[in-house]
């Protein structure tokens, strides 16, 4: 009896608790939905935009409904390009907003990113509005979107790095060598070295000479748009990285990359002096999450026509998106969606994407070829869109990219790992096997295949390849052999692509979906813009809150190993035929 007491009073208070805790998530439920519920931004008069770039900047951003609410507010700290180009643009014209109050240090985007979050600043001052930017230190990154401010604040302690670009890249053949796996490959073309880290210790000289090309073009860009902006000589900027002249925040206001070397009290008074309020009031910040509450749809403009921008990030395979990655089933049906909709006159397919499964690639490029039948298709890079994400644009009416977009690597590839010596010799694990064919178990990574099994898996990726090729140059309306003399798995920037025809017009988001609407022959504010896919559902984003993203959780637990693990935990997707370019590659 005594026992059973026990058990009742146990699960009593078992109850309790959870009733409780159920209470305490109930509260915190109700208080996301009220303040994620058509929340209006009251933006007071004499108004400062504060933004804070040192962040994730993505395609779009995922709308967070526990931020701020105590222990189960989660990450979300991502910003949303879209979200942050249409705040800039609102600002522009808001009277209460006098200017912009700029952080960036080390901006986590890529360069193309950074270019369109860069122009968008610089169409905000044609407002008249201040630009100021202030930072305890900057990266290149940082500096390049810094350099459009009226003034730019540095740190007296502070520094600004100014040594030019540097890619590295992490080869993998002497793990594997010690773990006795060895590596199958199967590729077609000269630079297409994706499969490089397998079978090296370091750059091929066709993949260093690429890699070389590409990161001056970047570079050759960057500093003639900063010269602009400062007013300076390229010539001049060249010298100062070579010879590292930049070593304190005095030598970055003697050659004029700054204006002021201060601190941020400082600079907040001259913020008050333009304000023209009393040094001791305090300055009405709205920060950039405050002031994107009001942004809520994902349509933009009045008319009845529509734009779909069809927003497509990350590694490409089959199925369902993911956060970061791209499922065929989900872009095909969004496409057809836009494709069979009336009210949608032309589509633009925003692709950030460094490629990924070669059938997922072609599933997606035919639904392309489907809706540019019916109305205008516009393919818009972001900072990759490279070899399968390339593949899924090339059928597109017209391509736009950024000068400093990564784009081409028209190269296939196959990866497959013999285990067979690591199981027996490491794990002292074998295998035998009964076959009813002779090639019944093809393809295989228990036991090194047959010559006759690797022409075969040779041969099928030769096929991919001569696809790959022919399409593009259907989609480019150019010969078969002009389109293999660019491609071989080679990596060009926007700006090259656009001299070798991969690529038809320079510029970001807002110019593809201009050139869209010129091609459905909309005119300015006879359109609407409708984003896609549309945002996670709210108790999705509930669900999702709680523990965050797997590669938040990855960088939290493990600092400066995380790259490593996630570029390992990406061999698990290396399925089938490959069109990739050269992994985790990031210019920094």
């Amino acid at each position: 009896m005594r026992q059973f007491l026990k058990y009742v009073l146990a699960t009593l208070v078992g109850l309790v608790l959870f009733s409780f805790v159920g209470f305490l998530f109930l509260i915190g439920l109700a208080a996301a939905l009220s303040s994620s519920s058509d929340e209006k931004v009251d933006v007071k008069a004499n108004s400062v935009l504060k933004i804070d770039l040192d962040k994730p900047i993505e395609e779009r951003s995922s709308e967070n409904p526990f931020e701020g609410f105590g222990p189960i507010q989660g990450t979300g700290d991502a910003i949303g390009l879209v979200e942050l180009k249409r705040a800039l643009k609102d600002a522009k014209e808001d009277k209460n907003i006098e200017g912009i109050y700029l952080q960036t240090e080390d901006p986590q985007a890529g360069w193309a990113t950074v270019e369109e979050v860069r122009n968008a600043l610089i169409d905000f001052k044609q407002s008249k509005k201040f630009v100021y930017a202030y930072a305890e230190g900057m990266s290149e990154k940082g500096y390049y979107l810094a350099s459009v401010a009226d003034k730019i604040y540095l740190n007296p302690a502070g520094e600004l790095e100014w040594n030019g670009l540097n890619a590295e890249l992490s080869f993998f053949k002497g793990t594997l060598d010690k773990l006795s796996l060895k590596p199958e490959i199967f590729r077609v073309g000269e630079f297409k070295s994706a499969v490089e880290p397998f079978i090296r210790e370091n750059m091929s000289e066709p993949n260093k000479r690429q890699v070389t090309s590409f990161m001056n073009s970047i570079n050759d860009h960057m500093l003639v748009r900063v010269a602009q902006s400062r007013n300076l000589r390229v010539d001049s900027l060249k010298r100062y990285a070579d010879n590292l002249t930049i070593q304190k925040p005095e030598d970055a206001l003697r050659t004029k990359l700054i204006t002021n070397v201060g601190y941020q009290d400082e600079l907040e008074a001259v913020i008050r002096k333009q304000l023209d309020i009393d040094e001791k009031k305090k300055i009405n910040y709205v920060s950039l999450n405050k002031y994107e509450k009001s942004e809520k749809d994902d349509e933009e403009g009045s008319s009845k026509n529509r734009i779909a921008v069809i927003v497509a990030s990350g590694d490409i395979h089959s199925g369902k998106s993911g956060d970061n990655s791209i499922g065929s089933e989900t872009i095909t049906e969004e496409i057809r969606k836009a494709r069979l909709d009336d009210k949608v006159k032309a589509i633009v397919l925003r692709v950030n994407s460094g490629g990924g499964s070669a059938l997922a690639s072609d599933v997606m490029y035919r639904e392309v070829e489907l809706a540019k039948k019916a109305k205008p298709v516009i393919g818009s890079m972001s900072d990759y869109a490279a070899s399968g994400g390339y593949y899924m644009l090339m059928g597109c009416n017209k391509i736009v990219a950024q000068p400093n977009t990564i784009t081409g690597s028209i190269g296939v590839f196959s990866l497959l790992f013999n285990t067979e010596t690591f199981f027996k010799d490491k794990l002292g694990i074998t295998y035998d096997r009964v076959k009813t064919n002779e090639n019944a178990d093809f393809p295989t990574g228990t036991h090194e295949m047959t010559p006759f099994q690797k022409q075969t898996m040779q041969r099928s990726t030769e096929r991919v390849y001569a696809q790959f090729t022919g399409k593009a140059a259907a989609g480019r309306k150019l010969p078969v052999d002009s389109i293999r003399a660019i491609a071989g798995g080679r990596v060009w920037t926007g700006s090259q692509g656009k001299a070798i025809g991969l690529v038809d017009q320079l510029g970001g988001l807002d110019d593809a979906i201009k050139l869209a609407a010129q091609s459905a022959k909309l005119k300015d504010g006879d359109y609407k813009l409708k984003y896609q896919p549309r945002k996670k559902p709210f108790f999705e984003q509930v669900m999702s809150s709680f523990g965050g993203d797997e590669e938040s959780r990855i960088q939290a637990q493990l600092g400066e190993l995380a790259p490593y693990v996630k570029y390992l935990k990406k061999l698990k997707t290396l399925e089938g035929i490959q069109m990739r370019m050269p992994f985790e590659i990031e210019i920094r």
